[in-house]
């Protein structure tokens, strides 16, 4: 995959511009744009609102965190589906993210019902539910069975999602159970049994809103699951004061491990936010900085 974010060609002259002829013409259409037209958050990264996220970070004191990448933070303009408005810090810092992979047993059960595999029945539903709105472990374990594990791991890395890329630090995993049993495959890159991306969950949210999931009624139900948030913590305490805010969400935390990843809407505006932090002190870094992020993304009127 070609990023617009990370790509440097230390190359001059003659030869900068033969490469990026080279690149014109072999690139494809697929690494060019998503299925229906949408464009690659890799490619749609925004000087503007980058500027503006620093901003942010740096008046919050995070800038020893984002420096010493104990922080990644990923927020992403959606308001326009077509002209997605990207900026991050350490986005490709791929992290231990507790349970928000649990978006990636989410997304395998929805492709596995989406191919006929399986059935969404009352029964799945409530799992799914649980294990994304109040974070169920024993539904998570539950659910993971069902799909497979090495089924989850296949979809994860198919040309179809590529939610875990080698070639961009890596993204989503599942390779070990909710509970206390051991990892039965961690993941190539940095040994991790669950594990995220800021980015590749950005990824997840956007193709979910924009129907490379799933379609129709099954993309209406796989949204539903993430609303109406069960734990009041992190993005959801510091929205908690703002009118008129809705919240599809997905957090995670395990000892110094803190995470967040949610779509928020309002009456004009909608966004994607994702922070992963490694700090004792995570979860209350992520309930500040969305204050500040919102306040950006949706001005007072």
């Amino acid at each position: 995959m070609i990023s617009a974010f990370h790509t440097r060609l230390h190359i001059s002259g003659q030869a900068l511009v033969r490469t990026l002829l080279v690149m014109l013409v072999f690139v494809s259409p697929v690494q060019a744009e998503n299925k229906d037209g949408y464009p690659l958050l890799w490619n749609s990264h925004d000087a503007g609102l980058q500027q503006q996220l620093d901003g942010i970070m740096d008046r919050l004191g995070y800038h020893k965190a984002i420096t010493d990448k104990r922080l990644a933070v990923v927020l992403v303009d959606i308001t326009d589906l077509r002209k997605p408005r990207v900026a991050e810090v350490n986005g490709n810092r791929m992290i231990y993210a507790a349970s928000i992979p649990k978006l990636a047993i989410l997304l395998g059960a929805f492709v596995e019902f989406r191919e006929g595999n399986h059935e969404l029945d009352a029964e799945t539903q409530t799992s799914l539910t649980q294990m994304i709105r109040y974070s169920s472990n024993k539904e998570a374990t539950r659910m993971l069975n069902l799909i497979g594990k090495e089924r989850l791991i296949e979809i994860l890395q198919s040309d179809e999602f590529d939610l875990y890329d080698m070639e961009d630090g890596g993204g989503l995993w599942v390779g070990k159970e909710y509970g206390k049993s051991p990892a039965y495959q961690r993941d190539p890159l940095h040994n991790l049994s669950h594990g995220a991306t800021a980015m590749q969950v950005a990824r997840f949210y956007y193709m979910l809103e924009t129907g490379q999931i799933v379609a129709d009624e099954l993309q209406q139900e796989m949204k539903a699951m993430l609303g109406d948030p069960g734990i009041k913590h992190k993005f959801v305490k510091g929205l908690a004061g703002y009118p008129d805010v809705d919240i599809y969400r997905k957090s995670g935390s395990w000892k110094q491990w803190h995470g967040d990843s949610a779509i928020v809407e309002t009456v004009n505006k909608r966004y994607i936010v994702v922070g992963l932090a490694e700090d004792a002190n995570g979860g209350v870094w992520l309930s500040r900085m969305i204050k500040p992020i919102h306040e950006l993304m949706v001005p007072a009127q």
